[in-house]
C-alpha cells in the first residue's frame, strides 16, 4: 500500500489537473474569447521565429485598424495654373 500511494498522488494530480482544463475549455468556448489568445500566441511565435511573417502581422493590423484610406494627392490631376 505504502508504495502505491506516490502513484495514486500523481494520478490524482493529473485527475484534478485535467478537470480544471476541461472546464476551462468549456468556458473560453462559450464565451468566445480564444481567437484574440491564439492570435496573439502565434503572432509572438511568428515575431520570434519568422521575423517577415511577424512584419506582415503587425502590417495587416495596422491595415485593419485603419477608418479610412488615408488620401494620396500624388495621383490626381492638377488644374494648369494660370
Amino acid at each position: 500500500m505504502r508504495q502505491l500511494l506516490p502513484l495514486l498522488t500523481v494520478l490524482a494530480g493529473l485527475a484534478v489537473t485535467m478537470a480544471l482544463l476541461a472546464l476551462l475549455a468549456r468556458h473560453v468556448r462559450r464565451r468566445g474569447t480564444a481567437g484574440g489568445a491564439l492570435r496573439g500566441a502565434l503572432a509572438a511565435h511568428d515575431e520570434v521565429w519568422h521575423g517577415t511573417a511577424a512584419d506582415s502581422y503587425h502590417e495587416l493590423q495596422v491595415q485593419t485598424d485603419r477608418k479610412s484610406p488615408l488620401p494620396d494627392d500624388r495621383w490626381r490631376r492638377r488644374s494648369p495654373s494660370r
